[in-house]
């Protein structure tokens, strides 16, 4: 690794060619299992902090006792069963086969 030092005298374009060489991006990584399993395990938790987010914001919008904050209670139920249903079915095809598949290994 080249310090900053040795990058000052570089040219410009090598300069920013270096510095932006931290942010690429591996393709095969995502597409070996462990890239599939980690893309797995960041969706399913996508779907639990959605549903500990909507619940929390319904629960507080239906204190208000408002028409409007009501129907933000409702809503956000049915996206809190949306998100359910989404982490059941990430977890059932996803997740529960390749933990059942290692067991037997």
């Amino acid at each position: 690794m080249f310090s900053a030092w040795n990058r000052r005298d570089w040219p410009p374009e090598e300069r920013a060619a270096a510095e932006l060489q931290g942010f690429a991006v591996d393709k095969t990584f995502f597409s070996s299992l462990k890239g599939i399993l980690l893309e797995t395990e960041l969706d399913f938790l996508r779907c639990l902090s959605a549903i500990i987010i909507f619940l929390v914001v319904s629960f507080a919008a239906v204190t208000s006792r408002e028409g409007a904050a009501i129907a933000a209670f409702v809503f956000g139920i049915i996206l809190v069963s949306v998100f359910a249903y989404d982490a059941f079915k990430i977890y059932r095809t996803e997740m529960a086969p390749r933990a059942t598949q290692g067991n037997q290994q």
